[in-house]
C-alpha cells in the first residue's frame, strides 16, 4: 500500500529457489492469495520473494507449497519492507488501485469481498491539495461502518492524499455553507492553485468551484487598469483577486456576508500581495453605504444576482457609468416559458412617479475591446438572448429611476461559464451602461 510520499507499507511474501518460483505463483494465484500490486523480488541470497495478501500466510498453504506443490522446496515467510510496485499497480488508474487497496485491506480483516461493496467505492472525487473530498453517493454499504476509522487511512493511502471529507449537497441557506464531514484530519484548510492566484480556504465552510475557472481567466483578461471595482458577492476572492492581480484593477471593494468567507478573503489578499488595494464590506450588500464610486460592478452570484441589481445601479459613477457582469442561472427546457427578470421593476415602471425613457442598444455587432470577442446573437442560446435583453430592460429602468435622466444600455457579451444542471447553463452578462447627455 503506498503512502503519500510514495514509499510502500511491508507486505508479507513467501520465499523460496528461483526454480520454484512459477509453481507457486501459480498456486497462489489458483488460491486468490498472490499479491498483485507488488513484484516478486529477488533476495541477498538468491532466493525470491512472492508477495502475498494478507497479514501472513495460513499455516496450511505453506505445507501445500512445500509438500505437494514443489516438493523439497525451501518454503519461509518474511517481510518485505520496501515492496516495489509491480506494473499493473503503476500502470492502475486511481480508482482501480483504490479498488485493488481497499479490496485487499477488506479481506485482511476476514470481510468477503462482493460486488456490492465494489460498486459502492468512489469513481470520481474532488482534491484540493492533501484532502480528498468524497461524494456522498459512495462507502454507504452497512459492512464499511465496521471499518472505520481505519477505512479511511487506507483509502487516503491508496489515493495518495492525507486528509479525507465527505461532501453532501450545499446547505440552502443564504451563505451556501458546504455539507462537509471531516473523516480523516483535523482541520479543513487547503490551498488552490488557480492561473498564479492562490486561494486558502476552509472546504468545511466555504464553497469553491472549479467550474468557474474559465470565467476567472476571463475576468484576469479585461483590461481594468485605473478602474474601481465593486464585487456584491466575493466570497473567498474567487473574482476578486483575478481582477487584482492579473486585471489590474487600481482598487476593489469587496462585499461579502459569510464570515467564514471572509476570514480566508483577508488571507488571500495578503498571500496574494494585493491586500493594499481592497476594502472588505462585511455584511448585507443591500445595505451598502458606497455610491457613485465604481467603473465595473461584479455580480457573481447564482442562481439569481437580482436582489444585487439595485446596488448595482447605485454603486455605478453616476458621470461616466461602466459596466456591470451580471451572473445568472438560465434555463434552457425546449417549449417552456422562460421566467424573466424585473417583475416588480416593470410595474413600477408602469406607476412610477417619473417618465421613464429607456435607451437600448442590445447588441453590439463590432469586437469590443473589454470582452476580446462579441457574443452575437445567432451565437447564443434563444434562452440566453431574451434573458439578456430583459435584463437589460431592467437595469436601464432601475438606472432612470435612480438618477431621473435616461441611460444608454449595451449588451456587449454573453459569456457561458458551465452547465450547473441538465438544461441549466451558468452564464455571465457584460451590460455597458452609460448616462446619456443633458440636454439644453
Amino acid at each position: 500500500m503506498e503512502t503519500e510520499r510514495g514509499k510502500s507499507e511491508a507486505v508479507v511474501a513467501v520465499v523460496t529457489e528461483p526454480r520454484f518460483t512459477q509453481r507457486y505463483r501459480e498456486y497462489l494465484e489458483k488460491q486468490q492469495l498472490l499479491d498483485r500490486l507488488h513484484r516478486v523480488e529477488k533476495m541477498p541470497d538468491g532466493t525470491m520473494a512472492i508477495p502475498v495478501l494478507g497479514v501472513n500466510l495460513p499455516e496450511q498453504h505453506v505445507r501445500e507449497l512445500r509438500n505437494r506443490v514443489a516438493p523439497g522446496s525451501t518454503c519461509v515467510l518474511t517481510q518485505l519492507p520496501h515492496p516495489v510496485p509491480s506494473k499493473k499497480a503503476m500502470s492502475c488508474s486511481p480508482a482501480q488501485r483504490l479498488c485493488l487497496e481497499v479490496s485487499r485491506w477488506v479481506q485482511d480483516r476476514g470481510v468477503t469481498w462482493t460486488a456490492e461493496l465494489e460498486a459502492d467505492l468512489p469513481q470520481s472525487w474532488q482534491q484540493h491539495g492533501d484532502l480528498l473530498l468524497l461524494s456522498e453517493d459512495c462507502f454507504q454499504a452497512e459492512q464499511w461502518k465496521n471499518l472505520e476509522p481505519e477505512l479511511w487511512e487506507t483509502v487516503a493511502s491508496a489515493l495518495g492524499v492525507q486528509r479525507l471529507g465527505r461532501r453532501r449537497r450545499v446547505a440552502p441557506d443564504s451563505t451556501r455553507t458546504p455539507a462537509v464531514t471531516l473523516l480523516l484530519g483535523d482541520h479543513g484548510w487547503v490551498e488552490h492553485v488557480d492561473n498564479g492566484i492562490r486561494y486558502k480556504f476552509d472546504v468545511t465552510q466555504c464553497m469553491f468551484s472549479f467550474g468557474n475557472i474559465t470565467e476567472k481567466l476571463r475576468v484576469a483578461s479585461l483590461p481594468c487598469a485605473g478602474e474601481v471595482l465593486v464585487d456584491l458577492y466575493a466570497g473567498i476572492g474567487y473574482f476578486t483577486l483575478p481582477f487584482l492581480v492579473h486585471a489590474g484593477a487600481a482598487f476593489v471593494h469587496a462585499c461579502e456576508w459569510n464570515p467564514h468567507a471572509v476570514i480566508a478573503l483577508r488571507k488571500n489578499l495578503e498571500i496574494n500581495g494585493v491586500a493594499d488595494r481592497c476594502q472588505i464590506h462585511f455584511g448585507d450588500n443591500r445595505k451598502l453605504k458606497l455610491s457613485n464610486i465604481a467603473d465595473r460592478v461584479n455580480l457573481g452570484l447564482i442562481p439569481s444576482s437580482e436582489e444585487g441589481w439595485l446596488i448595482a445601479c447605485q454603486v455605478l459613477r453616476q458621470d461616466t457609468g461602466g459596466i456591470l457582469h451580471i451572473h445568472q442561472n438560465v434555463e434552457s427546457f425546449p417549449g417552456k416559458n422562460l421566467q424573466l427578470p424585473g417583475s416588480s421593476v416593470m410595474e413600477e415602471k408602469e406607476h412610477g412617479p417619473y417618465p421613464v425613457q429607456i435607451i437600448t442598444n442590445q447588441w453590439k455587432n463590432e469586437t469590443t475591446g473589454d470582452s476580446g470577442r462579441t457574443m452575437l446573437a445567432t451565437a447564443a442560446k434563444p434562452e440566453w438572448r431574451r434573458w439578456a435583453e430583459s435584463a437589460e430592460t431592467c437595469i436601464a429602468t432601475l438606472l432612470q429611476r435612480m438618477y431621473r435622466n435616461p441611460w444608454k444600455t449595451q449588451i456587449l457579451h454573453i459569456q457561458p461559464v458551465k452547465s450547473y444542471a441538465p438544461h441549466v447553463d451558468h452564464i455571465v452578462l457584460d451590460l455597458e451602461c452609460r448616462p446619456c447627455p443633458l440636454v439644453g
